[in-house]
């Protein structure tokens, strides 16, 4: 998130910007199996001197030699010690992580606080002995099974992709010039490469890393699923950026612009528990994710010629189709659930309405 101020106009009038300072966040999201999220479980802000040439620094140095400690890598560890932390019970919490978690210190640091883990790999560790790699073992194991899954790209155009199952346990190294201070780990390799994808799409290719026992097709499966919760963490950086419009903000000092975040975290997180809650307890009472007046609210705006009375208690399916609908959900019956961005506008101007009901119920004058 960068902060940028007005450097005055150029020759055709337009006004220029020019960045004077950047906050970067590392944010570790609870999710339960089903796909709930509970909130964050960790959060790490900082700084640079310097935004540009970053990339060009990996070039003249070996990341590899430079301490952790030293590393902007490290909040990968802090959010592990602190999620871990403040669960209480560590044993029941699983790490998820893309390409960027692939950190042997994290795979140490998350033994040790007594938890599991499952992050994407994007190196080819040394393993066994140290003659061989992962990708080594990997080629000498036969595919242990098929699973055939639904994926969409970008543009939402669904298809559907056989992915083959690999996965071993391999003692892995870490890195030579670390091999003194962290020692070798014994866990299993997942992969999951797609068998005969179409020529105008990028194959899946999936290797993964657990401490997680994966002994079975079904076991496999279970580990890719709950990987898959990953992308969670990106549709609630969605909601922080194009719903809240976090990186719109104008303040000019870090703790401002970090307080403001915060706050947005806690608005952002609960439009993106109303979204799921919504499918994952479409039955439950309205009560437990609306207050009295919002579900009020929202019984009175039902009653409306376009819509159906309801003369049952509100349920949290009920009262959330009406709350997209306030967004610009059709709720067609075709249409799937409402999604985080009629959720947020429907939240939007129900605390309008909210305000203005308020304003009125109360004695003036």
């Amino acid at each position: 998130m960068l902060g940028k101020t007005n450097s005055g106009r150029d020759a055709e009038g337009r006004i220029r910007h020019h960045t004077v300072c950047g906050i970067l966040m590392h944010s570790s999201l609870a999710v339960i199996k089903e796909g709930l999220p509970l909130g964050l479980a960790a959060i790490k802000f900082w700084t640079r001197s310097k935004f540009k040439g970053t990339a060009a620094l990996k070039r003249s140095i070996n990341p590899t030699r430079v301490p952790i400690e030293e590393k902007e890598s490290m909040c990968w560890l802090d959010n592990v010690r602190q999620a871990s932390a403040m669960f209480g019970q560590p044993e029941q919490c699983v790490h998820i992580g893309d390409r960027g978690s692939d950190i042997y210190e994290l795979f140490c640091e998350a033994r040790d606080a007594g938890a599991h883990f499952i992050f994407r790999t994007c190196a080819d560790r040394l393993a066994g002995d140290g003659t061989h790699t992962v990708a080594t073992y990997m080629r000498q194991v036969h595919c242990r099974g098929l699973h055939r899954l639904e994926v969409r790209d970008s543009q939402g155009h669904s298809r559907f992709a056989v992915l083959e199952l690999k996965y071993c346990r391999v003692r892995l190294l870490p890195p030579r010039a670390k091999q003194k201070r962290y020692p070798a780990l014994t866990l299993t390799v997942l992969q999951a490469a797609e068998r005969d994808a179409p020529s105008n799409v990028e194959p899946i290719d999936w290797k993964l890393i657990t401490d997680l026992p994966v002994t079975s097709r079904a076991q496999a499966i279970e580990k890719l699923d709950w990987y898959a919760m990953r992308w969670k963490i990106e549709t609630f950086h969605k909601i922080l950026k194009s719903g809240c419009r976090a990186e719109e903000s104008r303040f000019r000092t870090a703790q401002r612009l970090t307080n403001l975040i915060a706050l947005f975290c806690i608005l952002g997180g609960r439009i993106f528990w109303l979204t799921m809650i919504n499918r994952v307890a479409p039955a439950a009472p309205a009560t437990l994710a609306l207050t009295p007046i919002e579900v009020e609210l929202l019984d009175k705006l039902r009653l409306l010629p376009c819509t159906k009375v309801h003369h049952s208690k509100p349920s949290i399916a009920s009262c959330l189709t009406q709350l997209a609908r306030l967004g610009g959900y059709l709720a067609r019956a075709s249409d799937p659930p409402p999604g985080n961005t009629v959720i947020w506008r429907g939240m939007a101007r129900l605390t309008d309405i909210e305000l203005g009901f308020s304003l009125r119920t109360q004695n003036c004058g």
